[in-house]
């Protein structure tokens, strides 16, 4: 397990991180987002798809669980668990474990929300905003210890 630190100033900074990840993420990443509203957890996903060269409009799946993106060079599938009830969320599980197995990545918001902790290899990235506006990446790995490392260089 591997762990890495950023703070990101402003958009300038959140980008170069996010530019730099997306460089380092190949077929079935799994990443699981932390946060709280407004932290930046789908600003950050929306930098890496634009890195990622995926044309379409990259938005909050809040109310539709679930984004698809297909014209980029890595299919994106990007979740969001805030609105599922307990059911839903265990019957959602199994399909998470699908998706870090396949030719794409995948993007988890509120994973929190999924009291199941994902055993599979997967990256943990925890958005904290500071009083100042700027926000704190805080990335580590479960077994992708290899992205953490990219980044640290």
């Amino acid at each position: 397990m591997k762990k890495f630190q950023q703070i990101c100033h402003n958009l300038d900074d959140t980008k170069k991180l996010a530019y730099k990840f997306a460089s380092l993420i190949k077929d079935g990443c799994f990443i699981n987002l932390y946060g709280e509203i407004g932290a930046g957890k789908t600003a950050f996903v929306k930098l890496v798809a634009d890195a990622l060269q995926v044309k379409e409009k990259v938005t909050s799946p809040s109310f539709v669980i679930l984004n698809e993106y297909h014209t980029g060079s890595i299919p994106i599938y990007h979740f969001d668990l805030y609105r599922l009830e307990n059911e839903g969320i265990k019957t959602i599980y199994d399909e998470l474990r699908e998706y870090s197995e396949g030719k794409q990545v995948t993007f988890v918001e509120w994973a929190e929300f999924n009291q199941n902790e994902a055993p599979f290899n997967h990256i943990k990235i925890n958005v904290k905003y500071n009083d100042d506006d700027s926000r704190v990446y805080e990335f580590e790995s479960v077994g992708k210890d290899e992205i953490i490392e990219g980044l640290s260089k």
